[in-house]
């Protein structure tokens, strides 16, 4: 089991709840943020409309003073008007009439000297008062409370006005309003509720769209998994539908499809091949058995030489049709050449013209090039490559055989020439195939295995080179191009 998998455990497995926790998960986070900033900001707007309010109570208390008029102790907003000389209120309105009744003042007492009081909010401290049980929000409980304060002159008023407020004629009259903090924190706590029950309605419905989105998105791809589930080796032909949409699902399903055919194309070639292989192998192992059934069956007549020279030769074909399909099966497990060689081909096709050994037939194997010619690789498989091109050419030349090697830019590029008949166009590419012979070369005994092409075709793909077939008008020319290996000094 693998370490992580206990903590993982509660994680769901299904693509569509992991989406929609996902997805209910980031909103979550978007809205809480949302959610934040609008309660600051209605606070931040609901305590400036309170301190609007308190400015316009305090200037119309101011306005009501300055005409010698002691304001009502009714409405909302808590007021005190206190002046110097005095030991109770002008007046007061509000939380403070109903906290404070018939007592002395609990603002502080303006200065007499004359001054600008501010009109900003400012704090002052209300003593605490037991006798007093607040019937609403705004505790006069003691403590700090925020005010918007004015002063009125008594200089500036009449001796009519002055008598009216009962203050003496040089007093300085000191407007305080509450500006109230409830009115902010309700607004405010009314839609932080109201934001809760959006969002958790919200978080809901997004998980729910999540979910059935990906729901819908899947079902192309659940089409595409069971259909998948019903191809088998012995009948990959199903194919997935395309959809028409053009998104990544008709992406997936053209891929799939890709798949399946070269699957279909591996199954079809390797069928093929058994099917070559057991016909190789059968010629020999037929002939082979014939002959020594009729060896064992009359010996006395037999001609024991000439059986054992045929049943050894048929023995070497079987060991050279082994061999190749050991080192086809190799070569198609694509397995990449650890630490790689450098090989000289033009040593390598030296060594091979002076050794190799020639047919009866009057032929002539040269090499005209001495130029260096460094490739990276395993020399045993270029050996094996350069001598399958030679026992092609070997079997089809008339007189002459020449390999070429020359450098090409970046590419090394060596060519086996023969003068014999040739290879028609239209075979160019099917000579590489597998036990393919042409008319010319049918017989068994001289056409080799049918696999020597194709598995130097399948040792250059290994060397990251090529393997063709070259156009000529004289006999066949096969071209070998490989990537040329750097000096030491271009290191």
């Amino acid at each position: 089991m693998n370490a992580t998998e206990p903590r993982l455990r509660w994680w769901p497995r299904s693509v569509r709840v992991r989406t929609a926790l996902v997805a209910a998960s980031a909103a979550a986070v978007i809205l809480a943020g949302i959610g934040w900033w609008l309660h600051r900001d209605v606070y931040r707007e609901s305590t400036q409309v309170a301190e609007d309010q308190a400015k316009m109570q305090l200037w119309s208390l101011c306005e009501q003073l300055g005409k010698g008029i002691i304001p009502p102790s009714t409405g909302a907003i808590p007021y005190e008007v206190v002046a110097t000389g005095r030991r109770t209120a002008v007046a007061s309105g509000g939380a403070l009439s109903d906290a404070y009744p018939d007592t002395r003042h609990v603002m502080p007492t303006p200065p007499k000297a004359f001054g600008d009081p501010p009109v900003l909010p400012t704090t002052v401290h209300i003593p605490a008062n037991p006798d007093y049980n607040p019937r609403d929000k705004f505790d006069m409980a003691g403590g700090t409370t925020q005010v918007v304060t004015a002063d009125v002159w008594a200089d500036d008023l009449s001796s009519a006005q002055v008598a009216a407020l009962g203050i003496a004629s040089d007093a300085t009259l000191r407007v305080y309003v509450v500006v109230l903090p409830h009115t902010a924190e309700a607004i405010t706590e009314t839609i932080d509720r109201l934001l809760l029950r959006a969002g958790l309605v919200s978080l809901v419905l997004i998980a729910a769209a999540a979910y059935f989105t990906v729901r819908i998105a899947l079902r192309p791809v659940e089409a595409i998994r069971v259909l998948t589930a019903s191809v088998t080796a012995s009948d990959p032909r199903e194919r997935v539908t395309v959809p028409a949409t053009g998104h990544e699902i008709t992406a997936l399903a053209t891929t799939i499809n890709t798949t399946l055919q070269r699957l279909d194309n591996a199954a079809a070639q390797q069928r093929r091949f058994v099917a070559d292989a057991a016909h190789e192998l059968r010629s020999p192992l037929t002939t082979l058995l014939a002959s020594l059934e009729i060896a064992l069956a009359y010996p006395e007549r037999t001609d024991w030489p000439a059986a054992t020279t045929t049943a050894a030769r048929q023995t070497r074909r079987l060991q050279a049709l082994a061999e190749d399909l050991l080192l086809l099966a190799r070569l198609d497990t694509r397995t990449p050449t650890t630490d790689p060689d450098t090989v000289d081909l033009t040593a390598l096709a030296s060594r091979l013209t002076q050794q190799y050994p020639l047919t009866e037939r009057s032929l002539t194997l040269t090499c005209d090039s001495t130029t260096p010619a460094p490739v990276h690789g395993n020399p045993d498989e270029y050996e094996r490559l350069l001598r399958n091109l030679l026992d092609n050419a070997t079997r089809h030349a008339a007189h002459r055989i020449q390999i070429t090697i020359r450098n090409q830019d970046t590419a090394i590029v060596l060519t086996v020439h023969d003068d014999g008949p040739g290879v028609p166009a239209e075979d160019a590419e099917r000579i590489f195939e597998r036990f393919v012979r042409l008319d010319d070369a049918r017989s068994r005994d001289h056409g080799g295995t049918g696999l020597g092409l194709a598995i130097a075709r399948d040792l250059a793909h290994r060397h990251h080179g090529t393997l063709t077939l070259t156009p000529r008008t004289l006999g066949a020319c096969f071209q070998l191009r490989l990537p040329q290996a750097p000096t030491p000094t271009e290191k």
